[in-house]
């Protein structure tokens, strides 16, 4: 739910992050928030030049107001509470109520004003990641300006020069507050409403964190092993679902702010990458794939036709990263028999479950979990368990679907004869091969029998 409020007014409260127009700067615009973790279907842009709005997955976009042809937005930078998937919330760093900030849209050649006040504990600024803009907009802090202090408000204000995917974060402490979440995506639609028009457009930023079972802050020191994979600051099961109408042409933009990469991998359908972050891709570049690495501080577009309809999982395809709250320290126990040592334990620890003796599944186990923290490997589709967690949804494409309906369509209903099924009938012999020792490449026309003769060295008594 958007709520809006004002936050300060007067001149005063103005510091410059450059040289900067104040035509209209006499007052801040009002802030809108949001408090909830639904994706929010998009609206048609009230004013301004007209555009196709894009989807925020689990997110929304930033209202604006039009101040004498410049289009004015108001960030707040501020902690807030993002619940991550139901039973777990995080305390984090973000923006107007959310990490991460919502989605700025403009239209290329849009003058755009942006104010940013800092709510706080320490200074802070935001760089406009892959943007053409003067030097002074930059957002370094140091280098291009003085930090954004508690309580201050600074003004950047540039032309969105090109149309592209693009993001915003600090460049301010940036271990700090970006592992607490501060991020936002920035679209910039092209001048002409037509130009690679598309049915649906989908937007995420990846990001990780590291919060230990039972607590609620990340750890902002964490290198490598973070145990929570995220998508816009949800995980699976509590990622909403991307639904598409069959035929539809669909984009997906992801930017990764995270520190590791991720190969962003989609099922039943092929895509091209029609865009980076420095621009839309020539079609003569293309190619079809089914998974893209995103590189750190890369973003990518993705296109492609639902054509097939069904309930498609889209995920990284790097196993560790489709978990929730994950230990990097737990052994392998494939074949350790546990069920003795394990009814001893459970004198002494009533809970105690051996787990790995056959797999690692987790699935229809039941273990007490700590406050604030979710099952490694979770969520429940048609047919059980579906045993992920992290950066992990569903497209979900539908014939019935109608244009501009991105309610949830429930599960998909496979026609006769299209879904897998347990044999029940005989199994022939299994094939063995008669080669010997099992060789894959055994000698050919090798003799039956071989006659060796051993040679005594002079002098060996033989024993």
């Amino acid at each position: 739910m958007v709520t809006r409020r004002s936050l300060f007014t007067g001149a005063a409260a103005l510091v410059g992050a450059g040289i900067v127009s104040r035509v209209g700067a006499a007052s801040l615009p009002e802030a809108a928030s949001m408090s909830g973790a639904a994706t929010q279907t998009p609206q048609a842009p009230p004013n301004g030049r007209p555009f196709n709005p894009v989807v925020t997955l689990n997110g929304w976009s930033l209202p604006w107001r039009m101040n004498q042809g410049v289009k004015e937005f108001h960030l707040v930078a501020e902690a807030v509470v993002r619940e991550l998937a139901p039973g777990m919330k995080a305390n984090l760093w973000g923006y107007n109520g959310q990490s991460p900030g919502p989605t700025i849209e403009v239209v290329e050649g849009d003058r755009v004003r942006i104010f940013v006040t800092n709510r706080l504990p320490e200074h802070t600024s935001v760089h406009w990641h892959g943007q053409r803009l003067p030097n002074g907009m930059d957002g370094v802090t140091g280098l291009t300006q003085p930090g954004i202090q508690p309580g201050k408000t600074f003004v950047y204000e540039f032309v969105a020069q090109r149309p592209g995917t693009f993001m915003y974060h600090p460049h301010a402490d940036e271990m700090v507050q970006m592992a607490m979440g501060m991020m936002g995506f920035w679209v910039t639609h092209p001048k002409n409403p037509e130009f690679m028009k598309v049915d649906r457009d989908f937007v995420f930023l990846l990001n990780n964190y590291d919060i230990e079972p039972g607590s609620y802050t990340p750890k902002t020191s964490t290198m490598l092993d973070f145990n929570l994979f995220t998508f816009n600051s949800r995980v699976f099961p509590g990622i909403d679902a991307m639904v598409a109408r069959q035929g539809d042409k669909v984009r997906i933009r992801v930017g990764n702010l995270t520190m590791t990469n991720h190969p962003i991998h989609m099922h039943g359908h092929e895509f091209e990458v029609t865009g980076t972050d420095g621009g839309w891709t020539r079609p003569e570049s293309r190619w079809p794939e089914v998974t893209t690495d995103v590189a750190v501080g890369q973003m990518r577009a993705i296109e492609f036709t639902a054509t097939a309809p069904g309930d498609w999982a889209f995920h990284c395809h790097k196993s560790h990263h489709t978990m929730n709250a994950m230990g990097h320290g737990v052994p392998t126990m494939i074949g350790v028999p546990q069920r003795e040592i394990a009814a001893k334990i459970n004198q002494l620890v009533p809970d105690y479950m051996a787990m790995g003796e056959q797999g690692g599944s987790m699935g229809g186990m039941e273990m007490p979990l700590p406050d604030n923290t979710l099952p490694m490997m979770s969520g429940e589709g048609p047919f059980g368990g579906v045993e992920m967690g992290g950066m992990f949804t569903v497209l979900k494409v539908r014939k019935e679907q109608k244009r501009g309906d991105y309610s949830d369509p429930g599960w998909y209903k496979h026609p006769p004869g299209t879904l897998a099924y347990e044999w029940t009938g005989a199994l022939p012999a299994p094939a063995r091969s008669k080669s010997p020792g099992g060789q894959s490449m055994p000698a050919a026309n090798a003799p039956a029998n071989i006659e060796l003769t051993v040679r005594k060295p002079a002098g060996h008594s033989g024993h």
